[in-house]
C-alpha cells in the first residue's frame, strides 16, 4: 500500500515512517510538514492510506480530511487521546493512535485497512441515492427511504438516527456519508451532529430550531446560513 505521513513534528514523521519500515507492504511515498502541501500532493496523486496528526498548524487533521472529495483510508497518530469520539464521524478513519506508537499496535491499525480493503465489494450500509430516494440497511433488509420525507439526521458515535415523518431509524453510517446524498436545497447542517430538512421547521427560538418534537441546536457558524436560506418576511 502507498502511503503520505503527515506531522508539523519532524520527529513525530520519522518515527512513524521507520516503523511503517517494518510492515512489509507498506511504502511511503511522502511526508508532509503540513495539510496544505499533502492536499496539493493528493490532487496529482492517489495513495491508499494516510497517516495523519491532528493538532496541526492552519489545519487540523479533521479540516483537512473534510477537503477531500474521496479520501482514502485514514490512520490518525496524535499525542491528544481525547478526540476519538470525533473519529467516529469520518468513515474514511480506520483507526486512532496515540503516540508514541508502538509497532504492535501499527500492525494492528494496517490490518484493519487490509481488512476493509478486502471487504470493498461488500453490500454498503448506506446504499445510494435514487431520484427522490435512498436505502437504508436495517437488519440485513434495504429499506426504501422518501428524501423529502425525512425531518432530521442526528450522529451518534459510529451510528446516526434518521428520523422521518412516521419512522426513527439508528443506522450504522456517518453524518458527512448521508449529508453527500441529500438535495442541498432541503437539507442543512446546522450543527456537528444534525442535519435538518428546512421545510419541516416548526420555530426557530434564539440558537435552536423545533422540528417535530425535537429541538436542535444551530451552532454559532452555522446560524448564518440557516437564516439565509429561510424565506423571511
Amino acid at each position: 500500500m502507498n502511503c503520505i505521513i503527515i506531522d508539523d513534528e519532524a520527529t513525530a514523521r520519522v518515527i512513524t515512517a521507520k516503523l511503517c519500515s517494518n510492515i512489509p507492504n507498506l511504502h511511503i511515498v511522502e511526508e508532509f510538514s503540513n495539510a496544505i502541501e499533502a492536499i496539493k500532493y493528493l490532487n496529482q496523486n492517489e495513495v491508499d492510506l494516510i497517516f495523519s496528526d491532528i493538532h496541526m498548524p492552519d489545519f487540523t487533521g479533521f479540516d483537512f480530511i473534510e477537503t477531500l472529495k474521496n479520501p482514502p483510508a485514514v490512520i490518525l497518530t496524535t499525542s491528544d487521546s481525547n478526540l476519538a469520539l470525533n473519529a467516529f464521524e469520518y468513515d474514511c478513519i480506520v483507526d486512532y493512535l496515540v503516540k508514541p506508537i508502538e509497532l504492535p499496535r501499527l500492525e494492528k491499525a494496517i490490518r484493519k485497512v487490509e481488512s476493509l480493503k478486502s471487504n470493498t465489494s461488500s453490500q454498503p450500509v448506506l446504499d445510494t441515492t435514487l431520484e427522490n430516494h435512498l436505502y437504508i440497511n436495517i437488519d440485513r433488509r434495504l429499506i426504501k427511504i422518501d428524501i423529502p420525507s425525512i425531518c432530521l439526521v442526528e450522529a451518534k458515535g459510529d451510528y446516526i438516527n434518521l428520523k422521518t415523518e412516521t419512522e426513527d431509524y439508528r443506522v450504522h453510517s456517518s453524518l458527512k456519508k448521508i449529508e453527500d446524498k441529500l438535495p442541498a436545497n432541503l437539507f442543512l447542517k446546522v450543527h456537528r451532529s444534525y442535519i435538518i430538512n428546512l421545510k419541516k421547521i416548526i420555530d426557530i427560538e434564539d440558537n435552536s430550531v423545533l422540528i417535530k418534537k425535537d429541538v436542535i441546536p444551530v451552532s454559532r457558524a452555522n446560524r448564518p446560513e440557516l437564516m439565509n436560506r429561510l424565506n423571511l418576511l
